[in-house]
């Protein structure tokens, strides 16, 4: 068998046994220094390969690395780095090694030989036709990854060759083939050393070249990582403070009212948007902060009151906080002449307990409620009263465990739900909100709060944005299948989440980092088809009017006062969903008036929080004048000394 030209000898090495401390480092040194050329040399083939890389996993596919011995531990090792650096979802970039983990610490005898051993590798990980896979050989004829790469083309899968090795077996069996011949090693056929650094070196340039592609940094800055432990979280808030102009523990806050996503808190501070619009004008520039920043009409950022040391309030502070599946809100107020007037406001991820659990949800509460007293320039404390309307917390467990958990905010707490936010003081009307989900409450005759809807995404939250995202992925499938009628969701859905095929955009949906308020910003791509025309897509959008008008509805039916056929009632609407889209807002009224239940008046909530920050104030009004009464003693009865 003829020998590769890995396990040629050096001569530079011949007396290598000879050499003192400082030799052998002088040595090693100089044949290191081959290594950089070599794998300039191959910038052509790597720089295809990034392409290639970049391409599929826009796609929604995966990069698989995989090898033996030395090979197969760099590989892993790369897969390794890449959710800390650049945030990847799991199972987006993959690494194996031939013998399994326990290849990582020893060798597995006859691993590398075995054909059997890569195909069940591959099977096991299910690759399809949108992965690319990455074999790496030095010698270029390794049995475990050119079985790989046979079993890879059969799959439809595209294939990248690495190996030391010119004019190798590899490179004939890949669709882009890089060699980087170093030549022979210090220690005769010890590839764990040049051919290991450049393999090294080559992996790093492949995936940082296709995250740099697929917008995880902003120049040089890594505005994907993963803040995990306390060195990452402070280059997470530097990378902030670099792009905002923020100090250090402002950029911190923002960071933290923003779910510790870089790219987000960066947007939605310089384009004055809340949490969820900055996430949208990520997925619209296709991850890329630089075209976020830039599309569209952004204005000159404001940076929050900075002062030399933080000021005192004049008055009373209250607190009014709009807490819903996509996002939290907080306004920051001062009592001034018994009325709220606002001096901060801050943004931070879900409040929803249901969905997020107690701790998280009240950490994002924390987190706008801090922000909004960076805007205003005020040293954090407790407010005199505070008003949060949070979703998920209509039930009585729920409600008392973000009291307990939010008891430091205000003297004076009281936990609604978002919809009571929007429902206000008058009698007689229906609030209807549809948002990431969905609900209706009013109130009753007798005072107390009755609802329609809410029960959730798994059997519940009709109409809702996330319920419009899922109908329309099904329509999408269906077409897909060709059991279901011609849409333009599936090629507009693809764009908008980087799926090529169908297959793609299930695993794109299936992804960890798709969160349900995430799924839910897909409807207005749903109601955009339906102005445009789509009658799938108008379908889809006419069904949720008629879940959210029932909804409503049902609670005018059911608290209507008897004899009276059409009591006068006011609907009023809030939630991003109905907010934005004026089509949706139409069909509802329509369909309500349509079952002669048509609302007096209709009214856009568009700021819950406000409507949050006036119950404080009076709560505050409340207390100071039972205060009043009780230190003003019993009242005076004529006839007897005072």
């Amino acid at each position: 068998m003829e020998h590769p030209a890995t396990e040629a000898a050096n001569p530079a090495s011949d007396a290598l046994d000879r050499l003192d401390a400082t030799g052998i480092v002088r040595l090693m040194n100089a044949e290191d220094a081959r290594v950089a050329a070599a794998v300039g040399r191959a910038e052509g083939p790597i720089a295809r390969a990034i392409d290639l890389v970049a391409s599929r996993l826009r796609s929604g596919g995966r990069l698989v690395e995989l090898g033996a011995g030395t090979s197969g531990r760099l590989a892993v090792l790369d897969a390794a780095e890449c959710p800390p650096t650049f945030d990847t979802p799991p199972g987006m970039v993959v690494g194996l090694v031939a013998g399994g983990d326990g290849a990582l610490r020893r060798a597995v005898e006859g691993a590398e030989d075995s054909a059997d051993l890569a195909v069940a590798d591959l099977d096991r990980i299910a690759l399809s036709s949108a992965d690319v896979v990455l074999g790496i050989a030095t010698s270029g004829r390794t049995p475990y990854v050119l079985a790989a790469m046979a079993h890879a083309r059969k799959r439809g899968a595209a294939t990248i060759g690495l190996a030391c090795t010119p004019g190798s077996a590899l490179a004939a069996a890949v669709d882009v083939a890089i060699e980087v011949p170093v030549g022979p090693e210090v220690i005769t056929g010890s590839t764990r050393l040049k051919a290991g650094t450049a393999t090294k070196l080559v992996l790093n340039t492949i995936s940082t070249g296709a995250m740099v592609l697929l917008g995880k940094t902003h120049g040089n800055l890594m505005v994907d990582l993963r803040a995990t432990n306390t060195k990452l979280r402070d280059r997470a808030a530097r990378i902030v403070a670099a792009l905002t102009g923020l100090a250090a523990d402002e950029a911190a806050e923002l960071l933290a009212g923003h779910a510790g996503e870089v790219k987000t808190a960066v947007v939605a501070f310089t384009r004055k948007v809340p949490t969820d619009e900055a996430r949208a004008l990520l997925a619209a520039a296709g991850g890329r902060l630089r075209e976020a920043l830039e599309g569209g009409p952004a204005s000159e950022p404001a940076r929050p009151a900075v002062h030399p040391s933080p000021r005192a309030p004049e008055g009373p502070l209250l607190l009014g906080i709009d807490g819903g599946g996509s996002g939290c809100r907080a306004v920051l107020a001062i009592l001034d002449d018994g009325q709220p007037r606002v001096v901060g406001r801050g943004v931070a991820g879900t409040a929803n307990p249901r969905l997020a659990g107690v701790p998280r949800a009240a950490a994002h509460v924390g987190a706008a409620v801090a922000a909004a007293f960076a805007a205003a320039g005020i040293a954090p404390r407790r407010a005199a009263a505070a008003v949060a309307g949070l979703a998920g917390t209509g039930r009585a467990l729920d409600r008392e465990a973000m009291e307990g958990a939010l008891a430091d905010l205000a003297a004076d707490l009281g936990i609604l739900t978002d919809a009571e936010l929007v429902l206000g003081p008058a009698p007689g009307s229906v609030a209807l909100v549809a948002g990431t989900g969905s609900i209706a409450v009013c109130r009753a005759p007798d005072g107390s709060l009755a609802r329609a809807g809410g029960f959730g995404p798994l059997f519940g939250d009709e109409g809702s944005g996330h319920w419009i995202a899922l109908e329309a992925l099904a329509a999408a499938a269906r077409m897909a299948d060709g059991r279901g009628a011609p849409t333009t969701l599936l090629a507009l859905l693809g764009d908008r989440l980087g799926a090529e095929s169908p297959a793609a955009l299930v695993e794109r949906i299936h992804d960890p980092s798709m969160t349900r308020d995430r799924i839910a910003a897909l409807a207005i791509d749903v109601e955009r088809a339906a102005v445009a025309g789509d009658a799938v897509a108008a379908s889809i959008v006419d069904r949720a009017a008629g879940a959210l008008a029932d909804l409503a509805a049902c609670l005018r039916r059911r608290h209507a006062i008897p004899g009276d056929v059409a009591p006068p009632w006011e609907l009023r609407l809030a939630g991003g969903l109905l907010l934005h889209s004026e089509r949706l807002r139409h069909l509802v009224a329509a369909r309500l008036a349509a079952w002669n239940l048509a609302p007096t008046a209709v009214t856009l909530v568009d700021d819950p929080a406000a409507a949050a920050l006036s119950m404080a104030a009076r709560r505050v009004g409340e207390a100071a004048r039972q205060a009043g009464e009780k230190s003003s003693g019993p009242p005076h009865r004529p006839g007897r000394a005072s």
